[in-house]
């Protein structure tokens, strides 16, 4: 693993201990996630680092340090169609579209069935999906997960960018609690920048307020 300097490993370290607090999705309350903490110690101050430093290299040594093996290239399309069919049958009549591109699974996750307007709690009525949506990524862990958040384009640029990183960052939280292994997630919001639809009509606004999240196969990369 690469050598990193005593300063950045001071504000690494800093920031996982931000990392290992977690806010509840479903009352707001900071609190201490215990399965981020026990398992960040277990495998080594190092896996912890490439977590919050990110990038794909990163990851795929935190996730060698977990002991979580990569998908052989050959075994990548059957292992996501296998996950593909599993995704559809826990969220089947939700309105949620799972997607295989070809090296990826992309769920696209309608705002109406995950957050009141202007919100990021997750609906009580979503978290019986979510918790489904859970158990296949813990099933199939030898994988990234990106959430991704996205918004119309009523309000103001700062607040669009805010509340969609908020919603990534509750849908990633609550992943977490139900126990997908934190190295292996990343968030990140997009605000009102990449629209699926139009924003000049309702029911365009609808599709672009959405989450995404894309499940990429840990796959074997040769050596550098």
């Amino acid at each position: 693993m690469r050598a990193i300097s005593a300063s950045l490993l001071m504000a690494a370290t800093a920031s996982f201990a931000l990392t290992a607090c977690v806010t509840d999705p479903v009352t707001g309350e900071r609190r201490v996630n215990q399965a981020v903490y026990t398992g960040a110690l277990g495998a080594g101050v190092g896996a912890g680092l490439g977590a919050i430093l990110g990038g794909k290299s990163n990851r795929t040594e935190v996730l060698v340090g977990t002991g979580i093996g990569a998908v052989a290239g050959s075994a990548v399309g059957v292992y996501l169609e296998n996950q593909k069919k599993k995704m559809e049958e826990a969220t089947q009549g939700t309105g949620i579209e799972v997607t295989n591109t070809g090296d990826s699974l992309l769920l696209n996750i309608p705002s109406q069935v995950t957050f009141s307007s202007g919100s990021y709690t997750i609906t009580p009525e979503f978290r019986p999906t979510l918790d489904k949506v859970a158990g296949v990524l813990t099933e199939y862990d030898r994988s990234f997960v990106d959430v991704y958040g996205h918004t119309d384009s009523d309000g103001s640029d700062a607040f669009n960018q805010r509340l969609s990183e908020q919603r990534a960052e509750s849908v990633a939280n609550y992943l977490v609690q139900d126990g997908v292994l934190r190295q292996r997630i990343a968030t990140r919001g997009f605000g009102e920048t990449q629209p699926v639809a139009s924003n000049d009509t309702a029911s365009g606004k609808a599709q672009n307020r959405r989450v995404e999240i894309k499940v990429v196969p840990v796959t074997e990369e040769p050596a550098a």
